[in-house]
């Protein structure tokens, strides 16, 4: 049996991974979660489930070396992640996604454990809309915004203390998520609570931008099986194949499945430095381990994922109604 920690384990991607862990691997039998518990990290995420929840700091020398120096594998999405946040200040991106994961590795190394740093395709910046290249392993990075660059400033940590130190670590960078429990201030969230509160859904700019969008079941799937058989010392991209969608496509395709017209939404502002396209090559994921994505189709590439989110949103409304007033009076100043 083995014991895992979770970082950021009440936030949108880590919660469910907490939940597909219980569900399908049986063979943790102490799950963890470490979490700050800021606007993004809910303890009614992980309602219902047996695992300990520890509100702190992934900065915190002390408390992250008793609870790494105890388990036997620690997963990593303790993250500052939203682009318009960073944008308004970085400095929460630096203290937590650099001075965090610094904190993390040091205690690895002392302790000699298992470690998983989740990552993101932003790190390598955009691709044109016409550029038939996808992001591999071996991309060079090229940030775009203070998120970004953060998350990639960890990469790099990571990369350096396996080489530097043979920490016994692998690490993932994942395309866009999207599922059940994200919150409501992330694009496909944002659009499906609109039209369930009675609001247009909104649109960056033209909607041209185009993300590899993959089911939050999906890219969990992929990080166990990096935990199980991934190589040690090595990165898996892990995306779903949908880059051929873009934005205009995703919010037409919620607005029909919900009922409205497929036009039914306005335009704002678009978000400065907007990346255009992200496009993830994840053949040695599936070459190597076996990895494929489940909610994929040849119709859109998403349509059972977006119909499960859909029912999750409108099922659980208690969820996320209190936070949606504050969310759109947000977005309102920003002229989105």
């Amino acid at each position: 049996m083995t014991s895992l920690l979770v970082t950021g384990g009440a936030g949108f991607i880590g919660a469910n991974f907490v939940r597909h862990t219980i569900s399908h691997h049986p063979e943790y039998d102490r799950i963890t979660v470490l979490d700050k518990l800021t606007y993004a990290g809910n303890p009614a995420n992980l309602a219902g489930l047996e695992v300990d929840l520890v509100k702190g700091d992934i900065c915190d020398t002390e408390l992250v070396d008793d609870l790494v120096g105890t388990h036997d594998v620690t997963v990593h999405f303790a993250a500052e992640s939203h682009n318009d946040n960073s944008l308004a200040d970085p400095s929460p991106f630096v203290h937590t996604n650099i001075n965090g994961t610094f904190t993390l590795l040091e205690a690895v190394r002392r302790h000699g454990t298992r470690f998983h740093h989740i990552s993101t395709d932003e790190v390598f910046g955009d691709l044109e809309l016409d550029d038939p290249n996808r992001f591999t392993e071996t991309t060079r990075y090229n940030p775009s915004s203070p998120y970004s660059a953060t998350k990639a400033g960890s990469d790099h940590l990571v990369h350096a203390w396996i080489r530097s130190f043979g920490i016994r670590a692998t690490m993932s960078n994942c395309s866009n998520n999207y599922g059940p429990y994200q919150h409501i201030e992330k694009f496909i969230p944002r659009q499906i609570t609109n039209i369930l509160a009675g609001l247009a859904p909104k649109l960056y700019g033209t909607g041209e931008q185009v993300r590899d969008w993959i089911h939050v079941d999906d890219h969990n799937a992929a990080v166990h099986l990096i935990l199980d058989r991934g190589r040690i010392g090595e990165t898996y991209i892990i995306g779903a194949d949908n880059d051929h969608i873009n934005n205009k496509h995703v919010i037409s395709l919620i607005c029909e499945l919900m009922g409205r017209a497929p036009d039914a939404y306005e335009h704002v502002n678009d978000r400065p430095g907007h990346d255009m396209r992200y496009a993830m090559d994840s053949t040695k994921l599936r070459r190597e381990l076996g990895w494929r994505p489940r909610y994929t189709d040849v119709d859109s590439g998403m349509r059972e994922g977006l119909e499960q989110t859909i029912a999750w949103y409108r099922d659980n409304e208690s969820w996320w109604r209190e936070a949606k007033a504050g969310v759109e009076a947000t977005y309102a100043r920003q002229g989105q």
